[in-house]
């Protein structure tokens, strides 16, 4: 037994914790949202995270390993930073300015549906049969949640938004998967520099758009929250827990963040879910489940 390796109930409840934390997220979001601009917000939080990552870099092992990035990996970390952060979280943080908490979490699960689809095409990986009933779930969920759809205000431009930012993120899970399976690049350095790319750009395009912000005590701790705990400890402890549980229970786990946002906007955020969008996200989250099944298997055999 590898003695770095946590005991499985004890990383299954690390892993749970990250999710409530990464949930938490929305929440805050949505908070610090009513007094700085949505790009300002994403910048500030994942520039300040990306600051967090800086005095581990400070190692010769990582300093000789950025030296040595060929030309062609420096393009994907800047592609995979200007997807994954710069498009991905901008429009999240945008998309939270304009809809209420639940519905843009509904919109991120699109993601695997999307990535499954496009794989058909990229990388030539056919759908099983399971997740044919699983992407045939989710969008009868989608159907449940919104149906009549009768956008009010800003909630068919929130839409529009989030649409984009599910293909983005869908881009960057392929890119990132394509970056990490070589295995030629460090995971420290895959996130130092695509997130430091990725953050360094959105806060110029913030600062461009909406000014200087007026960040104010109470903003600047939910700032440090979301950078130091949201981010740069959630991420290093799932990466940690990825160790000792399967693909599989890290997609279920990840899957129960729907059910915790919803509950988690209601208690904080007064957002009320009916019967209708309670037992739509239902089966929408049971939809997204079964389409990570297969690859959820597989990365499982893999580690045997």
């Amino acid at each position: 037994m590898n003695p770095h390796r946590p005991p499985h109930i004890f990383a299954v409840l690390q892993a749970l914790l990250v999710t409530f934390l990464w949930s938490t997220s929305f929440i805050i979001i949505k908070w610090g949202l009513a007094d700085i601009p949505p790009i300002t917000f994403a910048g500030l939080r994942y520039f300040m995270a990306f600051l967090c990552f800086i005095p581990f870099i400070f190692k010769k092992k990582y300093l000789d390993e950025i030296a040595g990035l060929s030309f062609r990996q420096w393009s994907k970390l800047i592609l995979l930073g200007f997807v994954f952060y710069t498009l991905t979280q901008g429009t999240q943080f945008l998309g939270l300015s304009l809809l209420p908490a639940v519905s843009v979490s509904l919109m991120l699960n699109f993601t695997p549906i999307v990535v499954a689809v496009m794989g058909i095409a990229l990388i030539n990986e056919i759908p099983s049969r399971l997740q044919w009933v699983g992407i045939g779930l989710f969008i009868l969920g989608i159907l449940v949640y919104f149906i009549p759809v009768s956008f009010a205000g800003t909630q068919a431009l929130g839409l529009l938004v989030m649409a984009f930012g599910v293909l983005a993120n869908s881009g960057a899970g392929i890119l990132g998967r394509d970056i990490n399976r070589a295995r030629n690049i460090s995971p420290l350095i895959v996130t130092f520099i695509s997130m430091g790319v990725g953050s360094i750009i959105l806060l110029l395009s913030g600062f461009l758009y909406s000014g200087l912000p007026q960040v104010s005590n109470q903003n600047l701790i939910y700032l440090v929250w979301l950078a130091v705990v949201n981010t740069a400890f959630a991420f290093t402890l799932w990466n940690h827990t990825l160790r000792s549980i399967s693909a599989m229970e890290s997609s279920i786990i990840n899957g129960t963040m729907l059910i915790q946002i919803a509950f988690l906007a209601w208690f904080c955020l007064d957002e009320r879910i009916s019967t209708q969008e309670g037992v739509g996200m239902a089966i929408a989250a049971l939809g997204a489940t079964l389409v990570q099944m297969k690859g959820a298997r597989f990365a499982k055999g893999n580690k045997k």
